[in-house]
């Protein structure tokens, strides 16, 4: 039986894995803020359009990241176990598997001139958002491949290259944007719809680069992903399904939780809106830690349990936990201490900010609830215990937290109404749930594997002995 590492061996691992992926994941944040900010230079209309096909295409994604996502525990149960022959096969079938998905991300994408219709926006704001869907649909290929061989190289603990190609892909993105909106060196001038094709162009360089990479640098001379050829095997392809499609849904399920908390408080106004949204902002920006954690732990629990040792995946899941709280706590001490400061930021009205300190000292509590969520649903996915996750996601974001959201921001029923800050509780309520039942199907889980792997070793030393 193997022994598990020590504490610090293993904070240092978790942490060489955990930087990478963060800036990465910050690369791909920034590159919306410059499409935004580019695009309201332009004018407001165009500004609305890039907005609002965001919100169409991007959660579209889901589908796409969801089952490249289910590749990362498999390949790192393989690596643990020193099955690396298996990978480059899995690889393609993962392929296989996320082309699904992107076929159907681009019918989404198609599907948006009825969304819009249904919104019944101005013809200019409809023209220049269809035209900038129109210019996004052709990166999706690119963007099937580069996520795909991301996780492939994650799931074998490589994290660099997705740091190197996520700059790669910022610094690209903020010069082609500015070409293709002002119309430079002989480009069309496309104003808010060039943001949509050089997002297109980026995830091609970024797919090509991540292609080069795994292909050409020695790191990978072991795992050749496409050194050989492997025909579609649906056993293999609905493995991934299995995995990835409950991964894609209950990151949907979180999205679409905070798109419908913002329907619900619309109508209290402007001010409201506003508020939430710049809280909403400061908190999205907070949680890439402990999503990059999530991902990490991820990669260590499927590497300790493919190597035999459920106790080390216990000790990185305790780690990341400790992490990402002392990172929340300090975080939110920050948020409630300074939120009207971080609001000054944003806006120079004075109602605007004093709401969106007070609601960022929720955030501040949420924060705890979301890390401490994120973490064990990280390890659960090492696990490859992924049906759970969506379901225990389902029910506290949703019927619980969504709910009590709304009863306390628009009605009387338990308190005099509250607002946005009724919304807030809720989020902090529905995450907080999310967390315990997570933590606890986490207990059940690694209880199950280390019984079965004591039990595995009591009959192999049997064996050895008679």
């Amino acid at each position: 039986m193997q022994q598990p590492n020590h504490w610090w061996g293993e904070s240092k691992k978790l942490a060489r894995l955990t930087g990478p992926i963060l800036i990465a994941q910050l690369t791909q944040v920034l590159m919306s803020v410059v499409d935004t900010l580019m695009a309201g230079r332009v004018s407001s209309t165009d500004l609305a359009a890039v907005s609002v096909g965001g919100s169409i295409w991007v959660p579209s994604t889901l589908l796409i990241l969801g089952l490249a996502l289910a590749l990362a525990p498999i390949i790192s149960h393989f690596d643990g176990g020193n099955q690396r022959h298996k990978v480059a096969n899995m690889v393609q079938q993962g392929l296989y598997a996320a082309v699904i998905g992107g076929v159907l991300c681009f019918v989404i994408i198609q599907c948006a001139p009825l969304i819009l219709n249904a919104m019944a926006v101005e013809p200019e704001f409809r023209t220049i958002t269809l035209d900038y869907l129109f210019y996004v649909s052709f990166g999706i290929p690119a963007l099937v491949v580069y996520m795909v061989l991301r996780n492939y190289c994650e799931g074998l603990s490589f994290t660099v290259p997705s740091l190197v190609i996520g700059v790669i892909g910022l610094l690209v993105n903020i010069p082609v944007n500015y070409i293709f909106i002002n119309g430079l060196y002989g480009m069309p001038k496309l104003g808010g719809a060039g943001c949509g094709l050089a997002t297109a162009i980026v995830f091609w360089v970024m797919a090509i680069a991540m292609v080069t990479y795994v292909t050409c640098t020695k790191r990978f001379e072991q795992v050749r992903v496409f050194k050989q050829f492997h025909s579609p095997n649906w056993d293999d392809i609905f493995y991934v399904i299995r995995l990835g499609a409950p991964i894609a849904t209950a990151m949907f399920f979180e999205v679409s939780l905070f798109a419908a908390a913002a329907l619900v408080i619309a109508p209290l106004g402007a001010v409201v809106v506003a508020s939430h949204q710049i809280a909403l902002n400061i908190s999205s920006l907070v949680y890439m830690v402990p999503l990059s954690l999530s991902m990490a732990v991820t990669l260590r629990v499927g590497f300790a349990l493919g190597a035999g040792n459920p106790a080390n995946a216990m000790l990185s899941y305790k780690i990341a936990t400790i992490f990402g709280m002392t990172f929340a706590a300090i975080n939110g001490l920050i948020m409630y201490l300074a939120g009207a400061w971080l609001a000054g930021l944003y806006t120079d009205d004075q109602t605007v900010i004093q709401l969106a300190a007070a609601l960022m000292g929720l955030a501040a509590i949420f924060t705890l609830s979301d890390t401490f969520q994120a973490v064990a649903m990280g390890t659960l996915r090492g696990y490859k215990d992924t049906k759970a996750v969506m379901f225990i996601t389902f029910l506290s974001y949703w019927p619980f937290g969504l709910t009590l959201g709304v009863i306390l921001s628009r009605t009387d029923w338990l308190v005099a109404g509250l607002g946005a800050r009724g919304m807030w509780i809720g989020f902090i309520a529905g995450l907080s749930v999310a967390a315990v039942l997570l933590a606890w199907r986490l207990r059940i889980v690694s209880r199950r594997y280390r019984l079965a792997h004591e039990r595995q070793f009591a009959e192999t030393a049997a064996g050895s002995s008679s």
